[in-house]
């Protein structure tokens, strides 16, 4: 049974950075695509970052591209995403997600493309 449990949330002053962790226990990387999302108070969830299982593909959402970065630890079996220049609105609940697929080069922004979800890490970006 796969488990992602996110880390490193926490209150920032805007223009701060934070790095954020999933680690991923039940399976490995291997045909497995990830993807973080956000979800601010009274707003729908929200597409950050995601990245196929060969870690070839990537992409970032608007709001945050050129600010954050993800990336993968293989040997920790860990997902992060690096946020630098925080903005207070970014504040938000962020989510790690994955699931199994073949394509390679695949991810999603598309939030229902995943079945596998951890139960998020708060983040607070204070003006």
């Amino acid at each position: 049974q796969v488990q992602l449990v996110e880390s490193g949330g926490g209150l920032v002053q805007a223009g701060g950075s934070l790095r954020l962790s999933c680690v991923v226990s039940g399976r490995t990387f291997s045909r497995y695509a990830m993807a973080w999302f956000r979800q601010a108070p009274g707003k729908g969830r929200e597409f950050v970052a995601g990245m196929s299982w060969n870690g070839g593909n990537s992409g970032y959402g608007d709001p945050v591209k050129g600010r954050f970065t993800i990336s993968r630890d293989i040997a920790k079996n860990t997902l992060d995403l690096q946020m630098n220049s925080l903005k207070p609105e970014d504040t938000a609940i962020y989510y790690c997600a994955g699931r199994t697929i073949v394509l390679s080069d695949w991810y999603s922004s598309a939030q229902n493309q995943y079945t596998d979800w951890g139960q998020g890490t708060q983040v607070t970006v204070s003006s």
